[in-house]
């Protein structure tokens, strides 16, 4: 089998290091051999006694209480259909780490290859005194129905087809903010409804447990309008059938139709179908990834017309992430039995309410939106909302408590919200808002290294995730070579040789302009303009004159030659007296930032509070507010070393610029991040109530030797160095960076740009732009 490169992409992401995407890692201490007597025998058979005594136990001893199994037999895999158990494990890891990103919830995968489903339904039950609950994924209609409500009767832990009832929570939760918006009764409207799966059954049940009248559907299937008349459709559908005109087809049925609801096939809807509906309509077009009609023409007919798709590029995306992490994790968190309709009923009500109130500041930057309300274009929350998980699950687990089936209530609601907030803290989305908010408005960046495989498959990587414009530099031969040799798609990027005839034009006047800047300081014409051949230089003066809006490079330079030309051509930013250089390193907590740890040897104390304060003001614009710890080998003046003193003295000036930045030092390491040595012997600091985020170090050797232990020891992911302090975005990779990390960076320099930009470009005013570039230089 051939495969292209975002083919092998997604086969070297699966293979890469250990197989697969998910891991089993150890709770408790195992490094002695009293650690592994207690893990295992003879330790271990005390729990087991407790648990033999009383089944319940097993919450306290065990990791049953956040476990869920996703279990499929691969029938109906995504739209790759009936391809095995095997072939759908990929998938099921998958689910997998959405439980555990979203929710913290741990997951096995089981793949059953059994398709009978008595015999299903009896391996699944089997398992049940494994899982605190089960994900039923993945099974085609309609022995899903079947299955799912068998172990429901069977089992006395949650169990959810979230194939069905995902789409169908979470399209209640919209059409119900959608009704509100057009001021229409759901008891009277008319549903017109394209597809009979099972999703679509789940959707038009969960409607009416809403408020929606069955006698008010018209559902399609392959064969046309399901009416009472027709032979062998089941119960479920026979509730939806129409007594009426059976030889009623899609067209006719649309005609002053309130609702669609498309759960099919695409294009299967046409603009006279929806100029034909009723004022004011509802169009949920989600059959993926081409939705029934797209937004933009039905939107082209209809200017009343509300909209909903599965698709990510357009308003108000139906998407089960929205709901199985958070239903899960209530229904676990007071060991709910099952998950009742009670509890689908309070997710769809928390899932619309949540949409109705103001939305958060790191939302809006992660959509790159100055104004998100509720209205036509939003009626469901964000998939990147951090307020999903403390709004959601309380509200299933409040209604497992209300209709009985909570085996474990909450007392604390209190103690429970501020649980969750802490399970994966609000922080840990940091890339997925970055990379929200660069697709909303891509920038065109500098690729100023392409004559490298790893840069030209991040510029292809780049351009097919609509983060950003690439501008490939280098020698057109050599990346058309590289690119054809490694299966590089570079779909026509513009390449800019400055060596080259067709740069001589450009080499002159960015030599000019160069030569006006460093005349006194070194530079003669001449020189001026045969500098103009090195890339880096030629780059950055792309960006200086708004030709490009970001540079990355130092792949294969040495970080002084890299940013050489950035502080000549560039220079630093108003209020600037330093750049500085800073690590993102993503921990388990969440991020962490170092500064500085790549520009300055030995800073001054006022030196190191400007790196505070440029450190500071970066991570505002993530959305997150900074606490700073001042590092040294010393507590609050329990040394009078000059270095000690230092930074102290670095602290107070910060603290006189900026009195409510919440910072303090000088303190060892493990004392930012030790509350109970701060509130027992330093209750006055002021990290004693806040979760450090920022760690400022005393000099670069410091800084530089924590972020690589960070990085090789932990092996955390490391971003950077990311430089403060310069006026445009300009960013320099770490010698031999991966492609992941090259990609990372691209996505801070995008948001840089969109921050930084003296004149803010739409993203359909970059593209024209970067196209016009495209259409002056070699395309490979």
């Amino acid at each position: 089998m051939q495969n292209n490169f975002r083919d092998q992409e997604a086969l070297d992401y699966h293979a890469k290091g250990r197989p697969g995407k998910i891991e089993v890692i150890p709770t408790k201490a195992t490094k002695t051999q009293r650690d592994l007597s207690l893990a295992y025998s003879p330790g271990v058979a005390v729990p087991c006694m407790e648990i033999n005594e009383n089944p319940e136990a097993a919450y306290k001893y065990t990791a049953k209480g956040n476990l869920v199994g996703v279990i499929s037999n691969g029938t109906a895999v995504l739209g790759l259909g009936n391809i095995g158990a095997i072939a759908g494990k990929p998938v099921m890891e998958g689910k997998g780490l959405l439980f555990k990103i979203f929710a913290d919830i741990d997951v096995f995968d089981i793949e059953i290859n059994e398709t009978d489903p008595e015999k299903f339904v009896d391996i699944v039950a089997a398992l049940e005194p494994t899982f605190g609950g089960i994900n039923l994924e993945d099974i085609k209609a309609p022995e899903c129905f079947y299955i799912e409500q068998k172990l429901k009767e069977r089992l006395q832990i949650p169990v959810m087809h979230d194939d069905q009832h995902g789409t169908a929570i979470i399209s209640s939760a919209a059409l119900l903010n959608a009704l509100e918006i057009q001021k229409k009764k759901i008891d009277r409207v008319k549903f017109v409804v394209n597809g009979a799966g099972a999703a679509a059954m789940a959707c038009v049940q969960l409607y009416v447990a809403v408020g929606a009248n069955p006698a008010n559907f018209f559902m399609f299937d392959r064969k046309g309008i399901i009416h009472s008349e027709r032979e062998g459709i089941n119960e479920i559908k026979r509730k939806f059938a129409t007594t009426k005109n059976k030889d009623l087809t899609l067209s006719g049925a649309m005609k002053d139709a309130d609702v669609f609801i498309g759960l099919s096939v695409g294009d299967v809807v046409t603009q006279e179908m929806v100029k034909s509906m009723a004022k004011n309509p509802i169009v949920f077009a989600l059959a993926n990834p081409d939705p029934e009609i797209t937004f933009d023409k039905a939107i082209e007919v209809r200017k009343d017309l509300i909209m909903a798709t599965g698709r990510s590029d357009f308003p108000n995306q139906v998407n089960n992430v929205l709901g199985f992490p958070y239903i899960f994790r209530g229904a676990l968190d007071v060991r709910a039995t099952q998950i009742n309709e009670a509890m689908k009923l309070a997710a769809v009500k928390a899932l619309a309410e949540l949409a109705r109130s103001p939305v958060p500041d790191i939302v809006m930057m992660a959509y790159n939106e100055k104004n998100i309300v509720f209205g036509a274009n939003y009626i469901i929350p964000k998939p990147l909302d951090n307020r999903l998980l403390s709004s959601v699950a309380p509200a299933v687990a409040k209604a497992a408590m209300d209709s009985g089936v909570a085996r474990y209530p909450i007392k604390d609601w209190d103690a429970y919200h501020s649980e969750l907030d802490k399970r994966l803290g609000i922080d840990n989305q940091l890339l997925r808002v970055i990379g929200a908010k660069a697709r909303k408005n891509p920038k065109r960046v500098v690729f100023a290294e392409a004559e490298n495989q790893k840069i030209l498959k991040t510029a292809q990587l780049v351009q097919d995730e609509g983060v950003a414009f690439p501008i490939l530099l280098g020698n057109v031969e050599k990346i058309k070579n590289i690119a054809e040799a490694n299966g590089i798609d570079l779909a026509g990027m513009p390449v800019i040789d400055p060596k080259s005839e067709e740069s001589h034009d450009n080499r002159t006047e960015f030599g000019k302009l160069f030569f006006a800047m460093r005349q006194r300081k070194g530079y003669n014409l001449y020189e001026s303009k045969k500098i103009m051949r090195d890339r880096n230089y030629f780059g950055c003066m792309m960006v200086e004159t708004g030709e490009a809006d970001a540079m990355i490079s130092g792949l294969s330079k040495n970080y002084p030659d890299t940013i050489r030309p950035a502080l000549q051509i560039i220079g630093m930013e108003d209020g600037s007296k330093k750049v500085a250089g800073m690590y993102i390193i993503m921990t388990k907590k969440g991020p962490l930032f170092l500064a500085d740890t790549t520009v300055n040897f030995n800073p001054t104390a006022e030196e190191l509070a400007d790196i505070a304060m440029m450190v500071a003001k970066e991570v505002r614009s993530f959305g997150i507010v900074p606490c700073i710890a001042m590092l040294s080998y010393s507590n609050f003046g329990s040394s009078n070393s000059p270095e000690a003193k230092l930074v102290a003295h670095a602290r107070e000036i910060v603290k006189q610029k900026e009195p409510s930045l919440i910072i303090d030092g000088e303190m060892q390491a493990n004392v930012a991040f030790n509350k109970e040595i701060l509130k027992d012997n330093y209750p006055f600091s002021e990290l004693v109530n806040n979760d450090v985020n920022v760690l400022i170090f005393p000099n670069l050797a410091s800084g530089n030797v924590a972020y690589n232990l960070l990085q090789e020891v932990s092996g955390y992911e490391a971003i950077g160095p990311v430089l403060l302090g310069i006026r445009k975005p300009v960013h320099i990779l770490q010698l031999g960076s991966q492609i992941r990390s090259i990609y990372n960076m691209v996505l801070i320099s995008v948001m840089d740009a969109q921050i930084k930009c003296e004149q803010e470009f739409t993203k359909e005013e970059s593209a024209r732009r970067w196209r016009k570039l495209k259409k002056s230089t070699p395309q490979v």
